[in-house]
């Protein structure tokens, strides 16, 4: 129950967690904007969970999955933006038993105006060495209670492409579909494998929505990126580099069987013009889980929404 004295510790360590990235962001020029919790679309590409609608006036409206488009349209008025963004996701039933899916989550969010790939890497290494700083200097009694033994992280981390990340997956006895999201089974082994965060980098263009940025010089490979957590804890960090032009982005949604006329208010804004950007999202609670080292990420939240599960 919620009054339980590791809860208490949970708690405090996740305040310390969201003090720690705003103020790391601030430092670093970030200004903090206010999410959307509807609109009339939002992130399709969410690993096979559904997306909740609404009637809004007459119209259907969807309950956020990811306020990426939304983000990108932001630089337009701030070159460097970020947000705590509530989630809702409905999970497949399966998804319980990764311990890391709930149907309502929240992550920080940011955008950068002229950004690559290599600065995001660089900042997302910064930013979780300085969270877990903090909250070894700011919540070791806590840590402490919940016996974790965390130790400060060495940066830079280690670099797969996605090539790469499949050809080991592979000398491990998992077979993953060329050219597909990799599967949470065969995520968890490669994440066990290790003992410090690692990116995975270069997605194929099939694997990914139609927001991702294809890579001029390897064609077909996308210019993006995922964080993985240590110890079986899985993803931690998606994001990578927007395509901003008009044409290109109308051409990936049809390629991905998506009907542009549903993203009409994000069509106009690009043919407005629009920065390149770059950007990537955290889980809170994943993170809150991997420092707390939680088994469940249901533990890392006072309401969780767990797949399946009818709670308050």
């Amino acid at each position: 129950t919620i009054n339980e004295p590791r809860f208490k510790c949970i708690f405090k360590i996740q305040d310390s967690i969201l003090f720690s990235i705003r103020s790391f962001l601030r430092s670093e020029g970030f200004i903090e904007i206010l999410a959307p919790i509807i609109g009339p679309c939002t992130d399709p590409g969410i690993r096979g969970a559904k997306l909740v609608s609404i009637d809004y006036y007459g119209s259907k409206f969807k309950v956020m999955s990811s306020m990426i488009l939304y983000k990108q349209m932001m630089i337009k008025c701030y070159p460097k933006i970020f947000a705590l963004s509530p989630n809702v996701r409905i999970e497949p039933l399966e998804a319980v038993s990764t311990g890391r899916h709930l149907a309502e989550f929240r992550q920080i969010d940011l955008e950068v105006a002229y950004a690559k790939c290599e600065d995001m890497l660089n900042l997302a290494e910064r930013l979780l060495k300085k969270v877990i700083d903090d909250v070894l200097t700011n919540c070791s009694d806590e840590l402490k209670f919940l016996g974790r033994e965390l130790t400060p992280l060495k940066i830079p981390f280690k670099r797969y492409t996605y090539d790469e990340a499949i050809e080991l997956l592979s000398s491990m006895g998992y077979h993953v579909s060329y050219g597909c999201e990799i599967p949470w089974d065969a995520e968890e082994a490669l994440s066990s494998l290790h003992k410090e965060p690692f990116w995975i980098t270069s997605y194929p263009i099939s694997a990914r929505g139609f927001y991702y940025l294809e890579d001029e010089s390897r064609p077909g490979f996308l210019r993006d990126f995922d964080l993985i957590y240590p110890d079986g804890y899985g993803e931690a960090i998606s994001g990578g580099e927007r395509e901003y032009r008009y044409e290109f982005v109308v051409e990936r949604m049809r390629r991905n069987c998506e009907d542009p006329s549903n993203y009409s208010w994000y069509i106009e804004m690009l043919k407005d013009g629009v920065p390149p950007s770059a950007g990537f999202g955290i889980g809170v609670e994943r993170l809150t889980r991997y420092i707390c080292g939680l088994r469940y990420v249901w533990d890392a939240v006072p309401f969780p929404k767990i797949p399946g599960v009818i709670s308050p």
